[in-house]
């Protein structure tokens, strides 16, 4: 059974960074973590969920156009981790911040929430002015 557990999330001021992990478990040797598209998503009060960033199975990456240049997101996939760093923070940025696993092995991902399956519980970010 899959299961992924966020951290880092918290409160900074605008202009400001804070680096989000999420472990990832339940992957084997035939069904590896490595193999399996990724991503980060965030929800704000009263929107919908949206794709921040993903990493697909075979590493490349894709970003929301709001987040571009300021957001990278990245694996360490030993370590069944994946980390989305954020910088340049913006108020607009505060939200619930989800890491998400696609069900498919070796199959591609898109920044919709459709292709993934597994999700975490959630991190909170605020960002204040």
């Amino acid at each position: 059974q899959v299961q992924l557990v966020e951290f880092g999330g918290g409160s900074v001021q605008a202009g400001g960074s804070l680096r989000l992990s999420c472990a990832a478990s339940g992957y084997t040797s035939s069904f590896s973590y490595s193999r399996v598209g990724t991503g980060w998503f965030r929800q704000a009060p009263g929107k919908e969920r949206e794709g921040v960033a993903i990493i697909d199975y075979d590493g490349t990456t894709n970003y929301a156009d709001s987040v571009k240049g300021r957001f990278t997101i990245s694996k360490d996939n030993p370590k069944n981790t994946l980390y989305l760093q954020m910088s340049s923070l913006k108020p607009e940025d505060a939200a619930m911040y989800y890491c998400a696993a696609s069900q498919w092995y070796a199959r591609h991902v898109t920044l919709g929430s459709s292709n993934f399956a597994y999700w975490g519980q959630g991190t909170q970010v605020t960002v204040s002015s």
